[in-house]
């Protein structure tokens, strides 16, 4: 139990790391993801009206009439192209992604990729940040 707690808060300090970073460093509203062990949810927020734009997840009425699992791959592209085609209704064209936590990587990954897929400006995908110039080493100093 102790363990389960230790790595619930390393991820909600994870979270408010990388959801703060995406708030300040963008005017863009932001696509947040939610992952559950069942399900996957997506939003479009506006930080400066407070406001969600847009929104899916495996929850919706739609994708239960399908009988998908929600916690898989498969079901995070269906969201991702949700999330991008109610976006692009509502206007927003420019979004930047919050993986809110956890690793762009499976399921977070799938839905990043298929909302890019269907239109929404995420960024490219697998974007690098610019590695810093090399430092330069001071001449050693001759003993005298």
């Amino acid at each position: 139990m102790r363990k389960q707690k230790r790595l619930n808060n390393q991820r909600t300090v994870r979270k408010f790391r990388v959801t703060n970073a995406v708030k300040r460093h963008s005017n863009r509203p932001r696509l947040s993801v939610f992952r559950s062990a069942k399900h996957i949810y997506a939003q479009v927020i506006d930080d400066n009206e407070h406001k969600t734009l847009a929104s899916a997840s495996t929850m919706d009425k739609a994708f239960k009439a399908q009988n998908i699992y929600g916690g898989n791959v498969a079901a995070a592209e269906i969201i991702g192209k949700a999330v991008a085609e109610r976006a692009l209704a509502a206007g927003v064209k420019e979004v930047c992604f919050d993986r809110g936590g956890h690793k762009y990587h499976g399921r977070v990954k799938a839905l990043a990729d298929a909302a890019r897929a269907n239109g929404l400006d995420i960024g490219p995908a697998g974007e690098q940040p610019a590695a810093p110039a090399p430092k330069k080493e001071k001449a050693a100093k001759a003993k005298k």
